[in-house]
């Protein structure tokens, strides 16, 4: 983690799970660790609440309105200090090969030799990391934050678009 002031930080963060349809127990497990990492270390700074005079810790519910991922973000204090809307456009492609890959990766945990596992957990992350520089450019502007902090959003996003 960055040093940052206390302020700038994510409290608690909770997903609109009306949005999620379907987890299977290793999404599951994604989630809970992404969750988990997230809270306890992370930077982050809402630019227009801040300037509106709103100071964190933060709290964050993530949900998937018209396509779009809200960024419903509360104070310290317990004050709405606004929505952030991100279009998700740019994110798109990579979520499906991120998914993609996670189902290779899932399925060859069952039967694959170490090599192909490994080579198969390297394509992964390398698709999430490249998620996640996506998703830092998205949040240009308008959100500070740190890789770390922004890999577990991108996780969380990516289960957020979870179907059946």
């Amino acid at each position: 983690m960055l040093t940052t002031p206390p302020e700038d930080r994510i409290a608690t963060i909770a997903l609109d799970e009306a949005t999620i349809i379907a987890r299977s127990p290793d999404v599951e497990n994604e989630r809970e660790i992404a969750l988990r990492d997230l809270v306890e270390d992370n930077e982050f700074r809402p630019l227009a609440a801040v300037a509106k005079g709103h100071k964190g810790p933060w709290q964050l519910h993530l949900s998937v309105v018209d396509g779009m991922l809200a960024v419903g973000i509360t104070d310290a204090e317990g004050k709405a200090a606004g929505t952030i809307g991100l279009g998700m456009g740019r994110l798109r492609r990579v979520i499906r090969e991120y998914f993609a890959i996670c189902d290779s990766y899932y399925k060859a945990l069952r039967k694959a030799t170490a090599a192909e596992i490994e080579t198969l957990d390297m394509a992964r992350r390398a698709i999430h990391d490249r998620g996640t520089r996506h998703l830092l450019n998205i949040l240009e502007g308008k959100i500070i934050t740190d890789f770390a902090t922004a890999r577990r959003l991108f996780t969380l996003i990516c289960v957020l678009h979870i179907k059946a």
